[in-house]
């Protein structure tokens, strides 16, 4: 089998040769910075470094939402709009087309890797802002979790807008390629779960993943959402919304995906893995990925690490654990 055609029959629960080995983010600068002193070679292309380690090959295209000379908050997580009227004004630098280079530039990386992807060598997906990462991004960190009470309205424009622009990218893309999942990138939830009630959930959100879902479904595409920490709270929310599955299920958060699997036979997972063991050596891995190996024979699950692997991992002990990611994803369709 393809890496495309493993990747698809475990999001469709059907039984591949062996499940993928990726990892569906890439790494921190510092961990490469790291792995460059202990060996690796800076020659090679940042997205061909998967593949030098063993890995099969996985490219993320995360579609623009700001045109390039966007304005940039004056501090981290600052506010860009405060107010509706703001709000108007400022999308001349919103929802970028065809005649802004970085939109064209997303599109052909899509186009150049289209060859690989139809023969099966690459997967493709890509991925938006979703309605609790984008307007966070206009509004501020803090503006934003007040703006549910103090500009309802403003919150649903911005969603609103967002829908309608995605909806209407969606097939400039399809026209491209037709890439194996997508993702809304949301990190709407933290250690001690979701960063919002289930009332403003069903308020603000739902009322836009319903919009966008089934309009990215008629093209074949599994939809993924994107957040940290503990999501097992929200998993029936988002199932109501129409999204397939979750990523990246972080372990340091409590996500218990033995009992996620159990709670949820249907729903797609990718990641799992706790990054936390990849310091400590062969034998903690090995018992993290024994944890593991029932979901991985249930099916609908790829493992990978549960986000980007820290910088606290050697070279040697990443080699390590791509060795035994690939003697597990043979043992769990054996």
């Amino acid at each position: 089998m393809t890496t495309v055609e493993r990747f698809r029959a475990v999001m469709d629960f059907e039984k591949p040769d062996r499940l993928p080995v990726l990892e569906w983010a890439g790494w921190w600068g510092a961990t490469l910075d790291r792995w460059y002193g202990e060996g690796l070679s800076k020659d090679i292309p940042w997205d061909r470094i998967q593949t030098h380690l063993g890995l099969d090959f996985i490219r993320r295209i995360w579609m623009p939402l700001e045109t390039p000379d966007c304005p940039k908050p004056a501090f981290h997580g600052g506010p860009l709009i405060e107010s509706e009227e703001e709000y108007a004004s400022f999308k001349k630098y919103l929802y970028p087309d065809m005649s802004h280079q970085n939109y064209r530039d997303k599109l052909n990386v899509l186009r150049s890797l289209r060859e690989e992807h139809e023969k099966g060598d690459a997967l493709l997906w890509y991925s938006y802002d979703g309605f609790f990462w984008f307007p966070r991004v206009l509004l501020g960190i803090e503006n934003h979790l007040y703006s549910f009470y103090d500009e309802p309205e403003l919150y649903h424009t911005i969603c609103s807008d967002l829908a309608d622009y995605i909806i209407r990218q969606l097939p400039i893309i399809y026209e491209v390629c037709k890439p194996d999942f997508m993702v809304i990138s949301e990190d709407m939830s933290y250690n001690n779960g979701p960063m919002l009630s289930e009332a403003l959930f069903n308020e603000f959100l739902l009322p836009y993943y319903q919009r966008i879902i089934p309009e990215i479904k008629k093209y074949g595409t599994k939809v993924i959402v994107d957040t940290d920490g503990d999501v097992s709270m929200m998993i029936p929310w988002l199932k109501r919304a129409g999204v397939d599955g979750v990523l990246p299920l972080e372990r340091q958060a409590g996500v218990d995906l033995v009992r996620l699997r159990e709670a949820y036979p249907d729903f797609l997972f990718i990641g799992g893995f706790d990054k936390m063991t990849m310091s400590k050596g062969e034998d903690a891995m090995r018992a993290e990925f024994e944890r593991l190996l029932p979901v991985m024979r249930a099916g609908g699950f790829i493992p990978s690490c549960d986000h980007q692997t820290p910088p606290g991992v050697s070279l040697e002990n990443y080699r390590i654990y791509v060795r035994l990611l690939k003697e597990y994803a043979e043992k769990a369709v054996n």
